[in-house]
């Protein structure tokens, strides 16, 4: 039996380029980048390669890159190092309700510290909250269980309208690689991304940090990444992740190539009776979330994967907890109860979402008892 993985945004497979990049730094520049001997410079070399790598892909400059461990630690970094920067200046945190589970819980932290937060359902209702008390907004520019992609480039305009001292974050974990992005261009203050999100491996994740932006740092102990992340880089998943970067198709080809599967894959899942369709036709065509009414998702993932199909009922961090996101979205405790996320990787093609939408729909007929 074929396996079929169609949960690329829970995670990625690694690709060949940047299992080799890994072994080889695990078996030939095996050493501390902070050493001052041979091996460390070698080492430090290979990790400031990585950091043009990445600087390159974003149009930045060398010096506003650090990498961190993952998305997670990225928005936690950022989250709270930016409202730790300028909690003198203000105390308003601007986001939305549907934002990754480690932004959400990083403001509630904050929340119950006794700052003001305000949630927003769309990025549209971000010009009549941000204030002159507004210290952090923090906008992801796809979402991870729809594919809702945020109008990310009009924000920091937003935000010097009404000379507010905020820092802009975006959680760019789902968007990094598979649209462009222009942090300097569009007024980003802080950036992040993971790895593992686009073939790379996991435990490397990026951190953008303008030039001139200042946050507090989580961690203390070392001068490793000027501070901001300090300890040990992780050398060998670093080096993975910049191979990864270098092995990325053109993003214009690629979003033909996903659109493709997108629209093949709604079409095909339309002609099942009970099936609703959850991510709007404009969200990023790498992720499609539909439910199969009166089907619980875990029920459905079950019988899926016993076929080795795997897919996912929405963010892999949330654990099977019912969506904060479609709950945001006004959607039905029976559409919610019942929905599943596809997300595609470049290694998948259209055999793929046949197989899917045929155990669908024999999983429609056969568990339809259980409603």
């Amino acid at each position: 039996m074929k396996e079929i993985y169609l949960d690329n945004s829970a995670t990625t497979k690694v690709c060949s380029q940047a299992v080799e990049k890994m072994t080889e730094m695990m078996t030939e520049h095996y050493g501390n980048p902070s050493s001052l001997h041979r091996k460390g410079y070698e080492a430090q070399k290979e990790l400031e390669d990585v950091r043009k790598t990445v600087a390159d892909f974003l149009s930045a400059e060398k010096e506003e890159i650090y990498f961190t461990s993952g998305g997670t630690e990225g928005n936690n970094t950022a989250v709270f190092g930016a409202v730790g920067a300028l909690k003198r200046r203000g105390n308003r945190i601007v986001t939305t309700s549907t934002e990754h589970s480690s932004v959400i819980e990083s403001v509630q932290k904050l929340e119950k510290d006794g700052f003001e937060v305000v949630y927003i359902d769309s990025a549209d209702e971000l010009t009549n909250v941000i204030t002159k008390d507004t210290i952090l907004v923090s906008i992801m520019a796809v979402n991870n269980e729809t594919g809702l992609i945020n109008p990310i480039e009009k924000v920091k305009k937003m935000i010097e309208k009404v000379n507010s001292p905020a820092l802009f974050h975006v959680d760019a974990v789902q968007a990094f690689g598979k649209i462009p992005l222009k942090p300097k261009k569009w007024g980003i203050d802080i950036l992040t991304a993971s790895s593992h999100k686009i073939h790379g491996p996991k435990g490397a994740g990026i951190l953008y940090l303008r030039r001139g932006a200042r946050i507090v740092p989580l961690h203390y102990g070392g001068e490793q990444e000027r501070k901001i992340r300090p300890g040990t880089e992780p050398l060998p998943n670093i080096c993975g992740m910049g191979a990864a970067i270098k092995a990325l198709p053109d993003m214009s080809e690629e979003m033909r190539f996903m659109r493709e599967l997108n629209i093949y894959c709604r079409e095909k899942l339309k002609d099942i009776p009970n099936v609703h369709i959850n991510s709007d036709e404009s969200c990023l065509p790498y992720i499609l979330n539909f439910s199969v009414i009166g089907i619980k998702s875990e029920t459905m993932l079950h019988d899926l994967e016993r076929q080795e199909i795997y897919i996912s009922s929405g963010s892999a961090c949330a654990k099977g907890k019912k969506s904060h996101v479609l709950k945001a979205m006004g959607l039905s405790d029976e559409i919610i109860n019942s929905a599943l996320r596809v997300s595609f990787s470049r290694y998948n093609e259209k055999s793929d979402i046949d197989e899917l939408v045929k155990a669908v729909a024999n999983a429609n007929n056969t568990l339809a008892k259980t409603r």
